[in-house]
């Protein structure tokens, strides 16, 4: 198989189910103008966001990597009234991106874009009470995930669940003679899950318009 049949196939599986709409085509459309770089979850991946936060009944969602915004948008649309997304970002400008993709969505009352990067206002969280989160989405610099999901989970409850995107790397993580820290940290986090007993987890590789990468899902049990 090949990254085109790849992507006609996600095309295809998009089309049905997680079609476009206005504020999310902006989003990916103004992002692209800012010159921040195509790597947003696929549309599909998009609505697998959404529909865990929805069947979680997620009302305190934490997502570290905001990017233009994209995923946060499909994560804030499974919110309550009531509910609230806090999202982080290093970039000051990605971040501006995104609070502007986030108000044409409607979404700028529910969802807070904090900028800086994340291991120094990860505490800032903790120190304002601001948990314990129902969902968090890691998708940020591979290197530091073993440090996001150690304050994933310190700022999470029982039943919480954290996921972390591109966890496979084309493959990559399994080798363990990789240098690259996106690989090693990567490692090094599933590492981490594996020894933590208070996680149950499992990890599934896909391809698609993204390529060939893949994702862990884990959920708090204590």
């Amino acid at each position: 198989m090949t990254h085109d049949q790849w992507t006609a196939v996600d095309g295809y599986l998009t089309d049905l189910l997680a079609p476009a709409d206005e504020a999310l085509t902006a989003a990916l459309d103004d992002s692209a103008a800012a010159g921040l770089p195509a790597i947003a979850v696929a549309p599909n991946q998009g609505k697998l966001l959404n529909l865990l936060a929805t069947v979680q009944g997620a009302r305190n969602i934490l997502e570290i990597g905001t990017l233009g915004g994209y995923s946060t948008i499909w994560l804030a649309r499974a919110l309550p009234a009531d509910g609230r997304l806090i999202t982080l970002e290093y970039n000051p400008d990605h971040a501006d991106v995104a609070r502007a993709n986030l108000a044409r969505a409607g979404l700028d009352k529910v969802v807070e874009v904090r900028t800086g990067a994340a291991l120094d206002t990860l505490p800032q969280l903790e120190a304002e009470g601001a948990g314990p989160f129902d969902l968090t989405f890691i998708d940020a610099d591979k290197a530091n995930n073993p440090h996001y999901v150690s304050w994933a989970l310190k700022l999470s409850r029982p039943g919480s669940l954290i996921v972390v995107d591109n966890v496979v790397r084309e493959g990559k993580v399994a080798r363990a003679d990789e240098s690259d820290p996106a690989i090693t940290g990567t490692r090094a986090m599933f590492d981490l899950v594996a020894r933590e007993p208070r996680l149950d987890a499992t990890a599934i590789q896909t391809v698609g318009s993204k390529g060939y990468d893949g994702l862990l899902i884990a959920r708090v049990t204590a």
